[in-house]
């Protein structure tokens, strides 16, 4: 019984111990800005100001081209591949199929169209907002590229636990059904946003669904 309960003593102090270590990073780790339009329950409507990203485009299955993609953004943040200072890693990290309405974006090089069309997937750090698009170190690599992706209004919905196909395409559902009630037109691919890393527990992870909102003019100053 004693030796029960040391264990049970001890899973505990870990998850303790872990749910700091959860908080002090979270709350330590910059997040776009945005204004908050319309809130209803885990459903939003925000205005973002113009982000600056590295972008990466990779193919295949939605989670292998994820993990494909972190590779070639965390060594161009990191220095890995270039000369200068790191750059801090923020949230989230965002995904998406490859903007078709290129005009919409100013970028550092052309956007890579892959072969395999619908297979293709842009994956995107945002960089930290005290640099601009011209502040920012030329990649080292091809692979990454520099874009500013304008001011936009976005509906969201954000949920917790996994990120599996199956999920992310139910909350996907249920985003575009709840523009759809309010006379929202979507204005682009939806965007997969994941806040924190593979080891944070289910319960609690942040994770959102994103689609830009067509609207008349310059919705965020």
């Amino acid at each position: 019984m004693k030796t029960l309960l040391l264990i049970v003593g001890v899973v505990l102090a870990l998850g303790i111990v872990a749910m700091a270590i959860f908080v002090f990073v979270v709350q330590n780790v910059e997040t776009p800005d945005y204004v908050a339009v319309e809130s209803d329950g885990a459903f939003e409507i925000r205005d973002y100001p113009a982000l600056v990203v590295a972008e990466t485009t990779r193919s295949g299955a939605r989670r292998e081209a994820l993990g494909a993609g972190f590779g070639p953004l965390a060594r161009y943040i990191f220095a890995k591949e270039r000369e200068g200072e790191k750059i801090a890693m923020t949230a989230p990290v965002i995904q998406q199929r490859p903007e078709t309405r290129v005009e919409r974006i100013a970028m550092t090089a052309p956007v890579i169209q892959s072969p395999t069309g619908e297979d293709a997937w842009s994956v995107r750090f945002i960089m930290p907002s005290r640099y601009s698009l011209d502040e920012l170190p030329a990649p080292g690599s091809s692979e990454v590229r520099l874009r500013e992706i304008p001011a936009q209004r976005r509906a969201a919905v954000r949920f917790s636990g996994s990120t599996s196909d199956a999920a992310i395409a139910e909350q996907e559902a249920a985003l575009r059904t709840w523009m759809a009630s309010r006379g929202l037109t979507p204005a682009g691919p939806a965007v997969y946003a994941y806040y924190n890393d593979p080891f944070t527990p289910g319960f609690l992870r942040r994770n959102e669904v994103l689609i830009d909102v067509e609207v008349t003019g310059n919705p965020a100053k």
